[in-house]
């Protein structure tokens, strides 16, 4: 890893959207230490003032020549965006952390869960990709059971809420779920389908083999992170009428026999998961929400094969699916 300064500057890119937003919490609630905090964003947000650590930090128009004195950029901004300004941010020294899709399969780019694979970011990195937000909470799971008993075959099946797709898809579940009770035409831009009282199994374009942009994302940055290029993975990706929080249905096929207590016990000892054992006391998206943790319940044998494992894992997206994830590996990269 790059050496930092104990006192860094940080910069948030796309600090005003909701991931840049979380991330300034974040920075906030842990006492990330930090000798300036900087907030860059488009015109639209530019010259607004934000409260961290009982000062107001005024946000600046990002440009091409903002990233001199910048120690480490958290990027929350699209792929499009990054593409054009992680490259600058890296070329003036800092380390840009990533959380848009466009470096997450670039080879030459470690793309990380610091509870998974830390150890991938090398001195010379100076671009960090964060995953995608059901990637995240899959693979903090999937990690601890391929150490135990080794990853055979993978089923995942999401419910993925729609804070995943920006503040517009927000307001459109709120505006479509009260124009369905005041019986008003409901609003339709953020999604292709009405969101509210219904779910559609389709999450970013469709690719010509028939799976999602999302789905893609599943399969292939677990196989990434985890250092498993041919595991055997699939996912359908479902987004439902849920504000915060992805919910995954997860079936695995282990290489070795295991019990189901060890299973528990190590899931428990891991960093970051929060394990619910009792059949009964199962996570869901509205409690989750807000936490730091990934929650694991419903964790039973599946009968159907040998060596079968169904879990199910909720975990707040924009917050451990996003911004977390991201300020996570600034303060590992400060530490070090």
């Amino acid at each position: 890893m790059k050496k930092i300064s104990k006192t860094p500057v940080i910069a948030i890119v796309g600090a005003t959207g909701l991931v840049g937003s979380e991330m300034r919490t974040i920075l906030e609630q842990r006492k990330v230490p930090c000798a300036e905090l900087r907030l860059f964003a488009s015109k639209d947000s530019a010259g607004e003032f934000y409260k961290f650590n009982d000062q107001e930090v005024e946000v600046e128009l990002l440009t091409e020549d903002v990233f001199e004195g910048v120690d480490i950029a958290l990027f929350g901004t699209s792929a499009e965006l990054s593409a054009k300004y992680v490259p600058l941010a890296a070329k003036a020294g800092a380390v840009a952390i990533d959380n848009s899709s466009f470096y997450r399969m670039d080879p030459a780019v470690p793309l990380i869960v610091p509870e998974v694979n830390l150890s991938a970011i090398k001195a010379e990195d100076m671009i960090i990709a964060n995953p995608n937000c059901s990637t995240i909470q899959l693979v903090a799971v999937l990690n601890t059971i391929q150490r135990i008993a080794g990853l055979k075959h993978v089923i995942v099946s999401t419910y993925q809420s729609v804070s995943g797709a920006g503040k517009a898809a927000l307001d459109e579940l709120w505006g479509q779920t009260l124009a369905v009770f005041n019986q008003q035409e409901l609003p339709q831009e953020a999604f292709q389908h009405q969101i509210a009282f219904n779910c559609i199994p389709q999450i970013d374009v469709l690719l010509d083999n028939g799976f999602t942009k999302e789905e893609f994302k599943i399969i292939h940055e677990s196989r990434k992170i985890l250092g498993l290029p041919h595991l055997r993975i699939t996912a359908t990706a479902v987004r439902v009428p849920v504000f915060y929080s992805h919910a995954e249905s997860v079936f695995i096929e282990t290489e070795r026999p295991f019990e189901l207590e060890d299973i528990i016990r190590h899931l428990s000892e891991s960093e970051g998961l929060a394990i619910h054992p009792a059949h009964d006391e199962y996570p869901m998206q509205f409690d989750v929400a807000g936490t730091d943790e990934v929650h694991v319940g419903r964790i039973r044998r599946d009968e159907s094969v040998d060596n079968g494992l169904n879990l199910w894992i909720v975990a707040d997206n924009v917050r451990k699916g996003a911004a977390l994830n991201a300020v996570q590996i600034a303060e590992k990269l400060i530490a070090h």
